[in-house]
């Protein structure tokens, strides 16, 4: 099977040794070369990288890489058989293989990280809370306007209560491209309306946000056969930290969030 999971890093890493991962330096343009694959070559965004995220790096896939099936990682997040242990070389060797990848592909069109549960939020209002409304909206009225077809389906979304993170999949080139065609096409409308300018450097991140709730309204309008599977994060999480950031965000700068 043709098939490569880009691994989007900005920075040298630990990288898994098999075949199937592509290490690609996403935000390559103006900064030092680590030895892999650069989003700045060929026809790209890379520029765009403090706002776009890992997206330069699609970008750059969609229009440069010839394969059959894609999917994206993050240099410390992994599709992984297990996410129970702590211990970082167990970790690593929790992590997908070609193999692995092969025969779940031979059944399923997607392969897709294990959804987020909000619990007490929509993906709406955990968006509005976390981040700013307007864009959201932005984007919200884009589609209505230009993407009609897709309208019910952003609706759907906004009204769940989980959601598939980190810009993560596995999928054919082909569906790839469509996805593409589709976000950037949005995305690409929306910056002629979003001012990033007075945005802090993560706020800044608005259209990997974005992206991240675009994709489950495009996995919901084509209906395709998807199986989720565990993402293992390579360094360790601060619970305490995160909650308490979302709390904060939640009620005590929602006056902030317009």
């Amino acid at each position: 099977m043709d098939l490569k999971i880009l691994v989007a890093t900005q920075k040298k890493y630990w990288i898994p040794a098999d075949s199937v991962y592509f290490p690609l330096q996403v935000g390559a343009e103006g900064k030092p070369k680590l030895g892999y694959a650069r989003d700045n070559i060929g026809e790209n965004i890379s520029k765009k990288n403090p706002n776009y995220c890992e997206l330069t790096g699609l970008y750059w896939a969609w229009k440069n890489l010839d394969v059959e099936y894609i999917g994206l990682c993050h240099y410390r997040r992994y599709f992984a058989s297990s996410v129970h242990s702590r211990d970082l070389d167990k970790k690593k060797k929790a992590i997908l293989k070609k193999a692995d990848y092969e025969k779940l592909l031979s059944t399923y069109d997607v392969i897709l990280p294990t959804q987020r549960n909000y619990y007490i939020e929509t993906v709406r209002s955990q968006y509005e809370h976390a981040h700013f409304k307007k864009d959201l909206d932005t984007v919200q009225n884009i589609i209505a306007e230009t993407e009609s077809s897709y309208l019910e389906a952003f609706q759907k979304v906004m009204g769940q209560r989980r959601l598939h993170l980190y810009n993560m999949f596995v999928m054919k080139k082909k569906d790839f491209d469509s996805y593409c065609k589709w976000l950037f096409g949005i995305l690409e409308k929306a910056e002629k309306e979003i001012d990033t300018t007075t945005y802090s450097l993560y706020e800044a991140r608005v259209y990997g946000f974005l992206a991240e709730r675009l994709f489950n309204v495009w996995l919901t309008k084509q209906q395709m056969k998807t199986i989720e599977v565990p993402v293992v994060c390579l360094e360790p999480i601060d619970w305490p930290a995160k909650i308490a950031n979302f709390l904060k965000r939640k009620f005590l700068h929602t006056e902030n969030r317009t």
